[in-house]
């Protein structure tokens, strides 16, 4: 019950923030349902590619989600989230846990020190294929290694590549994020064993809270909020690191 419940805030830090929430899914299976970390990866990408799915729905309703930016970059983050998921077999399940904590700390930084607001222009560039792709495929990787949806990364990447506004690189990402997480869920299918209905249970939970943070946004103070969680991913990713201390230690 415990876990259900979490998993609701979850999807509710998504509807908050725009991302930020699926960072705490891993932690939430690993720590709380004392799930293998492998495991939790995997149904760590396939609960933020669900729950991203319907969040995404009011973006594209509020004209947020530019889809030919989204069916660009999308392609080459899938092939990058399926290669991450099956090089995810070189390493062990501690030392995976050890690349999300540092990842959860990098993105706490970027929370904390929050984003300049560009408020809604939009500088329309001509979009250099190439380096989208080099982006892609990164973010694509580093999702399919520690089960992160990747907004914290493809946000910015979309702003300075393509031109797009802070609102519509957040309504565009979740697009791509849902792409990305499902292609790396894929990618672990053959090294783990999915208890469905668990994965299905869960991930409507976390739809609930999406919905409900959906509708709650316009009343809570964003940068307030971001700085406070991002206190929270510090704290959190430096419990990740001591529990799996003994990868340094031996």
């Amino acid at each position: 019950m415990l876990g259900y419940l979490l998993a609701t805030l979850i999807g509710l830090s998504l509807g908050l923030m725009g991302g930020g929430g699926s960072i705490l899914t891993v932690p939430i299976l690993v720590y709380v349902l004392k799930m293998d970390p492998k495991v939790s990866i995997a149904l760590s990408l396939a609960i933020v590619g669900l729950t991203s799915i319907v969040g995404v729905i009011n973006h594209f309703r509020a004209g947020n989600v530019e889809l030919k930016v989204a069916f660009l970059f999308a392609p080459f983050a899938m092939v990058g989230t399926f290669l991450g998921a099956k090089l995810s077999a070189l390493m062990s399940g501690e030392v995976q846990l050890i690349l999300f904590a540092v990842i959860m700390l990098m993105a706490s930084v970027l929370m904390i020190r929050g984003r300049k607001d560009q408020g809604e222009s939009e500088n329309e560039k001509k979009v250099n294929i190439p380096l989208l792709a080099i982006q892609g495929i990164v973010v694509g990787i580093v999702t399919g290694l520690v089960g992160v949806g990747g907004g914290f990364l493809i946000v910015p990447a979309l702003v300075l590549l393509t031109g797009l506004s802070m609102r519509k690189s957040v309504g565009t990402s979740l697009l791509i994020i849902a792409f990305n997480s499902l292609s790396g869920f894929l990618g672990y299918l053959d090294m783990v064993t999915v208890d469905w209905p668990f994965l299905f249970k869960f991930s409507a939970c976390s739809i609930v809270g999406i919905l409900i943070g959906s509708a709650l946004v316009q009343y809570v103070p964003q940068r307030t909020l971001k700085k406070s969680f991002g206190v929270f991913l510090i704290f959190m990713g430096i419990f990740i690191l001591y529990k799996n201390s003994s990868v340094f230690l031996g």
